[in-house]
């Protein structure tokens, strides 16, 4: 499928503010009319903030959150999407405005992109299932799974066209992504300081002939006019990349202000320093949500074998092809990626690159296997001391 006939069914359309006189006359039943009621009320959407009311699909809303209601059994009366994730709570999104939510031990682990079901007192009721989830694991020694986004359409990833430029992290990213079920879009930055995209592109077509890559100058407006194109109709697009490589600057961009801060890189090894602290969501001019997320130094993988074989979807290709099953591609007969190598169909950098992060995931789901199985035995325990101490004091 060409980039053009992608877009097809993302044309721009208008989104209204939802007027609060019509949302505050009674608490929320039914999305149905909520969804349908603005799209032929024009109007400039803008971002976020707590004084703006808005509908549930400029918010994201759609079919698949939609049929869930219509299963779910327990009573509720606000719909409301994360937006902000902080220590102590949650900032929360409804057609009435912005609200917070405690974080409670009793609560599912819920990340930024999460629809929530909320009662007439605006407690947790439930979270609704995911469309899309992207999570890591734990930076550092934490043997846990981070939740990072949920409910994508788009994943853009974020790379600058300097010595930051590293094909090995990219493949990284795109693992997650592709374990994730969202599509991904290579952003590559900073493409005025940059002499010849050629080598550039060519790394990146040789991991996916078929990848969204779009060269952009944060800077410059109709240089990011491109991006806007994935931005529209409650689209979900959210920003990965290491620090200093534009993410803010592009936000800043398609939002059309200096909501983001922005940083400078540091000229000696072109190293970015953190700018974006937590992940929030921006509605932008043309309709579209994005998620900034925090610069990532260290992103280990975890439960994702499926993401890496779509990522590699070329040597697993070949991998099928061996004559032993349990070929481990070095100095079997008839290893197909071998001979692949040899014939200059693969690299050897990519054959390394794959095995790698293949243990890496293993090894790192093993452990919060582990993990959890030792949690919910501790859990167990816990449980059968307190019975048995209330049954004690009964005597």
């Amino acid at each position: 499928m060409t980039k053009s006939n992608r877009f097809n069914h993302l044309k721009s359309s208008t989104f209204s503010r939802t007027a609060s006189s019509a949302n505050t006359s009674s608490p929320f039943c039914s999305a149905t009319s909520s969804v349908t009621s603005v799209e032929n009320a024009p109007s400039v959407p803008t971002p976020l903030d707590s004084g703006s009311f808005y509908s549930l699909k400029q918010l994201g809303w759609n079919p698949f959150f939609q049929q869930q209601l219509l299963i779910e059994t327990q009573e509720y009366a606000t719909i409301a999407r994360v937006s902000a994730h902080h220590r102590s709570q949650y900032q929360l999104l409804t057609e009435n405005g912005e609200s917070t939510l405690e974080i409670h031990q009793n609560m599912p682990d819920m990340t930024v992109g999460d629809w929530l079901l909320l009662d007439s007192q605006q407690h947790f009721v439930s979270v609704l299932e995911r469309s899309t989830l992207f999570s890591r694991k734990a930076a550092g020694s934490k043997v846990e799974q981070q939740l990072i986004a949920a409910n994508l359409d788009w994943v853009f990833i974020v790379s600058s066209l300097n010595d930051d430029f590293n094909i090995n992290r990219i493949e990284r990213y795109l693992a997650l992504v592709h374990e994730a079920k969202v599509t991904p879009v290579i952003v590559l930055t900073k493409v005025d300081l940059c002499d010849d995209l050629t080598p550039y592109i060519e790394a990146l077509r040789e991991l996916d002939s078929s990848l969204l890559i779009e060269t952009v100058n944060g800077l410059d407006e109709q240089s990011t006019r491109a991006l806007s194109s994935y931005c529209v109709d409650g689209k979900t697009v959210a920003f990965i990349g290491s620090s200093g490589v534009g993410k803010s600057t592009l936000v800043n961009a398609l939002l059309g202000d200096s909501s983001q801060l922005t940083s400078a890189i540091r000229q000696d090894d072109s190293k970015g320093r953190h700018t974006t602290t937590s992940r929030s969501l921006h509605l932008t001019r043309s309709g579209g949500l994005l998620l900034d997320t925090p610069g990532m130094r260290e992103l280990q993988l975890a439960d994702c074998e499926e993401g890496l074989n779509e990522t590699f979807a070329d040597l697993v290709e070949y991998a099928q092809q061996c004559r032993f099953i349990d070929c481990q591609h070095e100095n079997e007969p008839g290893c197909a990626v071998q001979a692949a190598i040899e014939n200059g169909q693969l690299t050897e950098r990519r054959l390394q690159s794959f095995q790698k992060l293949m243990r890496e995931q293993a090894l790192n789901g093993a452990s919060i296997a582990e993990k959890r199985a030792k949690d919910k035995n501790l859990s167990k325990m816990y449980k059968r001391v307190q019975g048995e101490a209330r049954v004690h004091k009964r005597g």
